[in-house]
C-alpha cells in the first residue's frame, strides 16, 4: 500500500508521527531547510531520529531544500556526508546545484526532488530521473489525471501531497515574505504574510485605512483553504502514487497525531478492499467517519485544489470562516503502563475528563483520579511541560507517544 509521509517539527513529534503509523517522515536540520522557524533537527536529534524510525520499520527524508546562493553551499558536503553516515534514507532537494553536489559528494544517497522543483509534466520527472533521483514530489498544480499519467510513465517512485497548508504561491515559490518583511521563504524564514489581515490605503489619505471585508474579522486576499485529499485516497492509490504526504512541520502535536492517524486508518481501510488494479471503475468510497476526524483538527476550511481541474475563486479564498478546533492536546505519554508517565499540554487536574487517543480512530474516555509528581507525591495540579504520572478511572494500558486529548469548552 502507498507510503504515508508525515511531517516532524521536531524529535517528540517525530516520536508521535511514528507511533500513529506513518510509514516515513521528513524533517529539516539546522541549516538548508526551508523551515527556519520550526524545532530543527541537531545533529544529535538526527542520529536518535534515524534509530527511533528505523527501530520501528520508519523512514527517515531529511530537508536540503533551500534554493542556494553561493555563500549558502559553504559546508553542504560535510553535511551531507554526515546524513549518509546517520543512514538516512533519502534527502529532499530542490535546488539543481544542491543535487549535483549531494550526488558528487555522497553518490549512493538517494535524493527525492521537493515539490518546489515545480515537477508539472512527465519530461520533467524524466529529466529528474536521468539526473540520478529516486523520487519526485509532484507540483500541487496537477490534476489527477496528469498525476496518473506521470505516474505510469515516469518510472520514478512519485509522491504527492495529500493534506495541509497550501501556499498562495505557485508550488510554494513565493517573494512576499521577502518584499514585505525582509525574511526569505526560499531559505526557509518564511513569515507568512499571505495569512496577515489586510486593509485599502489611498495614497493621499495615509494612517487612513478603507477595510474591504469579507467578514467581521478583515480581509484576507492573499490566504488559501487547507488542502485535504481524504476523500480522494482511492484514485490516488489507484493512479500508483508512492507517497502521499501530509504538511504540517510547524504544527503543534494534536495536529499531528490526529492528521497521520485519521489517514493511516483510510490507507488501511484501503489496504482492506483488495488490490487496487481490481478495483475497476467502481472504486471504494472512504467512509465520512475519517473526516469527520479531521474536521475537530480545526483548519481554514478544505479545498482538493487542482485534483479536478483548476480551482475557481469560490474553492480556494479563504474567507475568515475557520474551522474551529473542537479538542487540545492535554498530554504526551512518555513512559507507557496502566499509570503513565505524560508530560502536560496545559494545566491537568484530578477529575479531568480527557480522551485515549488509540490507533486507528478509536477514542477512549476517562477521568484522571490522581496526578503524580516526579518524585512520587500526590499534587492537586500540573503545569504545561511537567512531566506526572497518572491514575484512571477506568484502568487504561497508555503506549507511549500516544496522545492525550481534551474536549474544548466553548463560551458564548
Amino acid at each position: 500500500m502507498t507510503e504515508l509521509l508525515a511531517p516532524a517539527g521536531n524529535l517528540e513529534k517525530l516520536k508521535i508521527a511514528v507511533h500513529y503509523g506513518a510509514d516515513a517522515v521528513y524533517f529539516g536540520g539546522r541549516e538548508f531547510g526551508l523551515r527556519a522557524q520550526a524545532g530543527n533537527f541537531s545533529e544529535q536529534d538526527i542520529r536518535e531520529a534515524v534509530g527511533f524510525a528505523h527501530e520501528r520499520g520508519a523512514k527517515v527524508y531529511v530537508t536540503v531544500n533551500i534554493f542556494a546562493h553561493n555563500r549558502d553551499l559553504k559546508g553542504l558536503p560535510d553535511y551531507l556526508s554526515f546524513l549518509n553516515r546517520t543512514g538516512v534514507d533519502a534527502i529532499i532537494v530542490s535546488d539543481p546545484g544542491i543535487f549535483r553536489t549531494a550526488r558528487r559528494t555522497c553518490p549512493g544517497l538517494p535524493i527525492h526532488v521537493s515539490t518546489q522543483a515545480n515537477t508539472t509534466n512527465l519530461e520533467s520527472a524524466l529529466f529528474w530521473k536521468d539526473m540520478g533521483a529516486s523520487r519526485v514530489n509532484l507540483a500541487r498544480e496537477l490534476s489527477i489525471q496528469e498525476i496518473g499519467e506521470i505516474a505510469l510513465h515516469a518510472d520514478i517512485d512519485t509522491e504527492v501531497f495529500v493534506h495541509g497548508a497550501l501556499c498562495i504561491s505557485y508550488s510554494g515559490r513565493c517573494m512576499l515574505s521577502l518584499y514585505l518583511t525582509g525574511r526569505n521563504a526560499n531559505k526557509g524564514a518564511c513569515a507568512h504574510p499571505c495569512r496577515y489581515r489586510y486593509a485599502l490605503q489611498e495614497e493621499k489619505r495615509p494612517g487612513e485605512y478603507f477595510p474591504v471585508e469579507e467578514d467581521a474579522r478583515g480581509v484576507y486576499i492573499f490566504n488559501s483553504r487547507d488542502l485535504c485529499l481524504m476523500r480522494r485516497l482511492p484514485e490516488l492509490v489507484q493512479a500508483g502514487v508512492h507517497s502521499l504526504k501530509i504538511e504540517g512541520r510547524m504544527k503543534g502535536i494534536f495536529y499531528v497525531a490526529g492528521v497521520v492517524r485519521a489517514y493511516r486508518a483510510a490507507l488501511d481501510y484501503l489496504s482492506a478492499q483488495g488490490d487496487p488494479a481490481g478495483w475497476g471503475e467502481e472504486l471504494p468510497v472512504i467512509p465520512e467517519r475519517f473526516m469527520e476526524e479531521l474536521q475537530i483538527l480545526g483548519s481554514r476550511g478544505y479545498t482538493e485544489n487542482f485534483f479536478d481541474s483548476a480551482p475557481g475563486r469560490d474553492d480556494m479564498l479563504y474567507s475568515g470562516g475557520s474551522v474551529d478546533q473542537t479538542f487540545s492536546p492535554a498530554a504526551v505519554v512518555v513512559r507507557a503502563g496502566v499509570e503513565p508517565a505524560v508530560r502536560v499540554g496545559h494545566i491537568l487536574r484530578p477529575g479531568d475528563q480527557l480522551e485515549y487517543m488509540d490507533r486507528g480512530l478509536d477514542v477512549i474516555p476517562f477521568t484522571v483520579t490522581a496526578v503524580r509528581s516526579e518524585d512520587g507525591r500526590e499534587v492537586n495540579q500540573a503545569l504545561g511541560g511537567e512531566i506526572v504520572t497518572v491514575s484512571t478511572a477506568p484502568c487504561l494500558r497508555f503506549e507511549e507517544w500516544a496522545v492525550i486529548r481534551r474536549r474544548k469548552v466553548h463560551t458564548v
